[in-house]
């Protein structure tokens, strides 16, 4: 799926065996995490169903894009089991290998959302973050459903 904000932005999932590849894709490492974020979203509901009606603050840090880019996928993961949110929108900053970020979403309303299935975490398999040779960022990995 595209942003519409963007032609530049997208998410999509892949096939990867019984779990799920989400790759995000954006003009700099930030968005396509930020578009990987909505992949997530994805793996578990229609993004379009949840609405933004409050904000939760997440930090990772790490030596490289490719963890980093893991451990925000579980911090996403670890906030959306602990507080049982689902998110909608998300702003990501990436500076030395630090990341901040907010995640705007909603609490899980079982009727309205049908969430498919629970993301136990994100995996190794597949994990890559890199420039495209259209000059857009790519980060994906494998979760595990």
């Amino acid at each position: 799926m595209t942003d519409s904000s963007t032609v530049d932005a997208a998410w999509e999932h892949f096939q990867h065996g019984a779990d799920i590849g989400i790759r995000g894709i954006g003009a700099t490492p930030a968005a396509a995490f930020s578009m990987a974020g909505l992949a997530l979203t994805a793996v578990i509901t229609r993004p379009e169903t949840v609405q933004p009606r409050q904000s939760l603050t997440l930090a990772c840090q790490a030596p490289d894009l490719d963890f980093l880019f893991l451990d925000w996928i579980n911090a996403l993961v670890y906030a959306m089991a602990t507080e049982g949110l689902l998110f909608a929108r998300y702003e990501v900053a990436i500076d030395n290998g630090r990341l901040q970020a907010t995640a705007w979403g909603e609490p899980v309303d079982r009727t309205r959302h049908q969430p498919a299935v629970e993301v136990k975490g994100a995996t190794l398999t597949a994990l890559e973050v890199r420039q495209l040779a259209d000059g857009r960022w790519l980060a994906q990995c494998v979760v595990d459903v």
